[in-house]
């Protein structure tokens, strides 16, 4: 476990639920999502920053290609009534976190409501600590990831 979730981690038991700003550029989604979603359930408002610079591991064409597919599915009888599929990178990582989240039951509703994803830094966030994850850190060059911000432009994101 990562140094600093261990000190959010007992910091927040000694305080309470406490508002966590969570920087993530250069981090992996994945890995992400679930230390956020645990920090949700526990309790805590958090807020990921810079959402644009969230790095996917794999080949980019496969994860391209494969997120295409996902925009194809719609309803049978009329595609306006859903689902609808998130293009910018801020509601891309809302969704992720609210997957690993149980949505269905109160404490997830509630724990989901205290997310918020933003696409770089509103101002006034500026001033505050931001909080990133030592595990979640890519450990390759960049080339070899591609970022929420690229995937949203290649599927229809229009900043």
């Amino acid at each position: 476990m990562a140094k600093q979730q261990v000190q959010v981690e007992s910091a927040q038991k000694k305080q309470g639920p406490q508002n966590i700003i969570v920087d993530g550029t250069n981090q992996i989604a994945g890995r992400l999502c679930s230390h956020v979603a645990k920090l949700l359930i526990t309790g805590n408002r958090v807020s990921i920053v810079n959402s644009e610079n969230i790095m996917l591991s794999g080949d980019r064409k496969a994860i391209i290609e494969e997120y295409r597919k996902y925009l194809e599915i719609s309803s049978i009888t009329n595609p306006k009534f859903g689902p609808f599929h998130p293009r910018r990178p801020d509601t891309m990582i809302s969704k992720m976190v609210r997957g690993m989240l149980p949505k269905n039951k109160p404490s997830g509703k509630t724990a989901l409501k205290r997310l918020r994803a933003y696409l770089g830094v509103p101002n006034e966030l500026k001033s505050k600590k931001t909080t990133q994850f030592e595990d979640a850190k890519i450990k390759k060059p960049a080339p070899y990831y591609t970022s929420l911000g690229d995937l949203g432009r290649m599927v229809g994101w229009h900043e």
